[in-house]
């Protein structure tokens, strides 16, 4: 069952939807992200300014693994790739907001609604209580186990609701449905694949929780970097390490590439850095103007 025994013990149930499933309480949000040296949510999620998403839009997969994809970043497992994807032209950027399902069990299933009327939850699916908690700059992150029969989280009404309420996009280990519908919807959706069928056979179980997406760990508050390759998940204390990495990596890759273009120079005179001392010095003099602008 994944991870799910082993986070358990550590989660409460809090809350009015809170209630109905496992989540993270706001002292242990607190704490699973304590490195976060940014504002919050009133439930403790890490908040990344604005300001710093609209400078993650600028970025490629390969200048985020540039910080994250060793070993000794301590998040070397935070990419995956092999999506459909749905407007890779656009980029995806926000705040995951985390859910996690299982296979359909009985007594979780009882539990769970039973709570949730208890605490006056009103109709609608169960995922439906999630989607009407998500808030401009979100990005639902759904862990459905790589489901696609009976695995759509949403067809093109609730996309319709999840763009308005975000005017971000969706990552789901899963699948949606009403594809004709989606694909008009201006915002990137990343799927394993499209069905028919509605959601059904599975069980919420999990909410704002570390959850897997193929073979990157999520937590709530993670910046979701999404591009034509595949979805990075940033954590709230590397970001901002990754975005000013990356704004010296676009001054020498823009730098380079019009040395290139002179017809001047063999590529190991330029690439990946110059070796005569003279074009290092322009080089460097180009990085001290270019740099902040």
């Amino acid at each position: 069952m994944k991870h799910f025994l082993l986070i358990l013990p550590a989660l409460c149930l809090a809350g009015s939807l809170d209630a109905q499933v496992f989540t993270f309480s706001k002292e242990q949000l607190l704490k699973y992200t304590a490195k976060n040296p940014f504002d919050r949510f009133e439930d403790g999620r890490p908040k990344v300014p604005d300001a710093i998403l609209e400078k993650c839009k600028g970025l490629s997969a390969e200048e985020v693994w540039a910080i994250l994809g060793h070993e000794k970043s301590g998040f070397p497992n935070q990419y995956e790739g092999n999506w459909r994807i749905l407007h890779p032209e656009k980029k995806l950027v926000g705040r995951a907001v985390t859910v996690q399902f299982m296979p359909f069990r009985q007594d979780l299933f009882d539990v769970e609604e039973a709570e949730a009327k208890a605490h006056g939850a009103g109709p609608g699916a169960a995922h439906q209580r999630i989607l009407d908690k998500l808030q401009n700059g979100d990005v639902l992150v759904a862990d459905l186990f790589g489901k696609i029969e009976e695995g759509t989280i949403t067809g093109d009404n609730l996309a319709t609701y999840v763009y308005a309420a975000t005017h971000r996009g969706m990552v789901v280990d899963g699948a949606i449905r009403d594809l004709e519908g989606i694909n008009p919807i201006d915002m990137s959706v990343y799927v394993r694949g499209v069905h028919p069928t509605p959601l059904r056979n599975i069980v919420l179980t999990g909410y704002n929780i570390p959850v897997r997406i193929g073979g990157a760990t999520v937590m709530p508050g993670d910046v979701v970097f999404g591009d034509s390759e595949g979805v990075y998940f940033i954590p709230p204390e590397k970001v901002k390490e990754v975005v000013d990495k990356a704004e010296i990596t676009h001054i020498h890759d823009e730098w380079t590439k019009a040395k290139i273009l002179t017809g001047k120079y063999k590529s190991s005179d330029i690439y990946p850095s110059p070796r005569d001392p003279a074009l290092k010095k322009e080089y460097e003099e180009y990085l001290k103007q270019h740099l902040g602008k």
